[in-house]
């Protein structure tokens, strides 16, 4: 398989291809059996549960048209992210809901993606997430399953793949832009002369600016918020809310790829760092105190880290693709 791989666990294996092959980026899939105990198990030994091997599908794709966040985003809306060992009418072990990855670097998008799935669902998970141990692949006829029989059993509502496309066209636009806007190679001392010592400062040395020393912490005018380093988007103005604290607020980021997190234990009290996903700027962090009514998170981000283009210079920009939200946001 080329491109990026992982393997994920959404039940009975056939529907779970019939999604996946439909997403923009997703280059190849493969059914087969996750983490077996036993080498090269058939189907109908994994069905008895002796093997511990879960029904999965290996996923190769291209992370500038679909980043694994929005992979992941994909793949939790076709499973039901809360039953054990359990998916549509199929139950037993091997059915069970998982995400395996082959490297280590996908963990904290992983760890992310699944923080923010238990803060929607508000129930706990069953979603087992892990480095993949081995991976068999199933027989023949199991492969591009619904392909040859289009009226054969489907737990997965394909249907839904072509509908999470369209309801997240921003995000899918969001990943080519990224890709287009990554920074080109410079030394330290470029970088700092093109964006400046605080900001340089911030992004690239993990610092954090003076409270209300910023002037995008009163900046209510419509627009975009992008990274400083390498103008990717990341926040529109209709999410910025007036937090009280001194720095620029969000209550969400622009789509859901633009943002890695990762846990941050410099102080006392943990903390979850955000950063850019495209040029790995230092951002800030993100708590769990924004208003509830716009999904009680908050984005506190250091305006050094941020460059603001007015709407009326989005297509000087090259942003002239974006569509504002309505409202100023504050």
């Amino acid at each position: 398989m080329t491109g990026r791989t992982v393997t994920l666990g959404g039940g009975c294996f056939w529907g779970t291809e019939g999604f996946l092959r439909q997403l923009p980026g997703v280059l190849d899939t493969e059914v087969g059996y996750a983490n077996s105990v036993v080498p090269s198990p058939s189907y109908e030994l994994v069905c008895t549960g002796a093997t511990e091997a879960a029904e999965a599908v290996r996923v190769a794709y291209d992370p500038a048209v679909i980043p694994l966040p929005l992979l992941l985003a994909a793949y939790f809306s076709s499973i039901d992210p809360c039953a054990v060992n359990r998916q549509g009418n199929d139950r037993g072990t091997q059915y069970r809901t998982g995400i395996w990855w082959d490297d280590e670097q996908d963990l904290p998008a992983v760890e992310q993606a699944l923080r923010h799935l238990q803060f929607e669902v508000g129930a706990p998970l069953a979603v087992e997430a892990g480095p993949l141990q081995s991976f068999y692949p199933a027989e023949e006829h199991h492969q591009d399953y619904l392909e040859k029989h289009p009226s054969g059993y489907c737990h997965v509502d394909l249907t839904a793949a072509p509908r999470f496309v369209a309801a997240h066209a921003r995000d899918f636009a969001l990943a080519q832009d990224a890709a287009r806007r990554r920074p080109v190679t410079e030394t330290d001392d470029e970088l700092a002369a093109r964006i400046g010592d605080e900001a340089y400062r911030v992004t690239r040395r993990a610092g954090t600016e003076r409270p209300h020393s910023s002037p995008l912490n009163d900046e209510w005018r419509r627009g975009v918020y992008v990274d400083a380093v390498s103008g990717e988007p990341l926040f529109l103005s209709s999410d910025k809310f007036d937090a009280g604290c001194g720095w620029p607020s969000f209550s969400r980021p622009i789509g859901d790829a633009v943002l890695t997190e990762a846990v941050d234990r410099q102080l006392w009290q943990p903390r979850i760092e955000v950063r850019s996903a495209g040029a790995d700027s230092h951002l800030g962090h993100v708590f769990p105190d924004g208003p509830a009514e716009t999904g009680g998170l908050r984005y506190c981000i250091n305006g050094a880290a941020l460059r603001f283009v007015p709407e009326e210079e989005l297509e000087a920009n090259g942003l002239g693709w974006l569509k504002l939200d309505g409202g100023t946001g504050r």
